[in-house]
């Protein structure tokens, strides 16, 4: 909603993009209305396209970004993968590399937690999960 996980998409879309014959694409997804975004004083989006989950099989493989809250995906991306039943039910999703990236406000802001809580819903519809490395 703030940009803060596009702009880490963003650089990852470069590092993704120097690889060759891979193409990257940035998609967003939104849950909530044009009303609630406003009410929330949330900037307006930028130009990176709105997905729906039936995109996602188009894909060769994910690397899924979101904000964290409390150790967690935050509820509009959550409310995005609860969408997936009908993905999940024709397995159209089962086989395809994924990976996450998550953006947190400070070091103890879920750092730790968010991807162990987040890998459940790649492993419900059969992906396999892709760490994207640690370095210091």
């Amino acid at each position: 909603m703030y940009e803060h996980v596009e702009k880490l998409a963003d650089e990852i879309k470069k590092g993704v993009a120097s690889i060759e014959g891979v193409e990257a694409k940035l998609w967003q997804p939104e849950t909530l209305p044009q009303e609630v975004l406003g009410k929330m004083g949330a900037p307006p989006k930028t130009d990176v396209p709105i997905m729906t989950p039936n995109e996602l099989p188009e894909a060769d493989g994910l690397l899924l970004g979101f904000p964290t809250r409390f150790g967690l995906m935050a509820a509009q991306f959550k409310a995005f993968l609860d969408a997936t039943r009908g993905l999940w039910c024709t397995h159209a999703l089962a086989g395809k590399p994924a990976g996450i990236f998550y953006s947190t406000g400070s070091e103890g802001g879920g750092q730790q937690t968010t991807p162990l809580t987040s890998i459940t819903q790649l492993v419900h519809h059969g992906m396999i999960f892709v760490p994207i490395g640690y370095s210091a």
